[in-house]
């Protein structure tokens, strides 16, 4: 005997499917999206209010839910693997989109270039660093990922991030890593990485214009800093 309190048994007009065909999909609270997604509850908690436990486990932040991992969701009783797979995708999709109208092709300005990197970063559990190659007129020729670590930390080559730069005929770039705790601050091995990758530029004639730490609630140029 199936003992969850599935959505199908509520009433039409409670149902968050059919609200969402009948009223549009902005009329759902982010509790009634993620039950559409995990379909049902527990015997004593439907699946809306079981999202809503979830919510408020993370403050009604989505953000904090989107860097959940499977094993995390599973602590919450009545999230299953495929639940937790479900919640996990649907946000990592989400993650993915692209905003409409950042389609930057040459940066004027380090919000430029924010604007090309924070949703290849945002959200991310461990760090990555990336950089865009740009022209001598500050057009953006290709972002490009060059390594990825973890919560604390990511190996950066300078030889690889020249190597990019030279295949692609670049005249200068921009550096940039994001800091999953949400840390702005760069550290004294992000100066010093900095500087050496600036020094190596110099001599290959392809000068570092900038590095940008990222996190979710916004930047930090080195550059606008005066730290370059």
């Amino acid at each position: 005997m199936n003992t969850h309190l599935n959505i199908r048994s509520w009433a039409e007009e409670d149902r968050p499917r059919e609200k969402l065909l009948t009223k549009g999909k902005s009329t759902l609270s982010d509790a009634e999206l993620l039950a559409i997604l995990i379909g049902s509850g527990t015997r004593s908690m439907s699946a809306v209010d079981l999202c809503k436990q979830i919510l408020h486990h993370n403050d009604n932040d989505l953000n904090k839910i989107a860097r959940m991992t499977v094993s995390e969701l599973m602590r919450f009783k009545g999230i299953g693997e495929a639940k937790a797979i479900s919640i996990v995708s649907a946000l990592e999709l989400g993650r993915r989109r692209k905003p409409e109208g950042k389609n930057i092709s040459r940066i004027t300005c380090s919000t430029d270039a924010y604007n090309i990197l924070s949703p290849l970063m945002r959200d991310l559990p461990h760090e990555e660093f990336w950089v865009i190659l740009l022209n001598r007129q500050n057009g953006v020729i290709k972002s490009i990922k060059t390594s990825s670590g973890g919560v604390s930390g990511t190996v950066v080559d300078p030889k690889i991030v020249f190597k990019m730069a030279i295949d692609h005929t670049a005249s200068g770039v921009i550096l940039s890593h994001n800091h999953p705790s949400g840390n702005l601050k760069p550290s004294q091995a992000d100066l010093q990485l900095t500087r050496k990758i600036k020094e190596a530029g110099l001599l290959l004639e392809v000068p570092v214009l900038d590095h940008l730490i990222i996190t979710n609630n916004g930047y930090f140029s080195m550059a606008d800093e005066g730290v370059l």
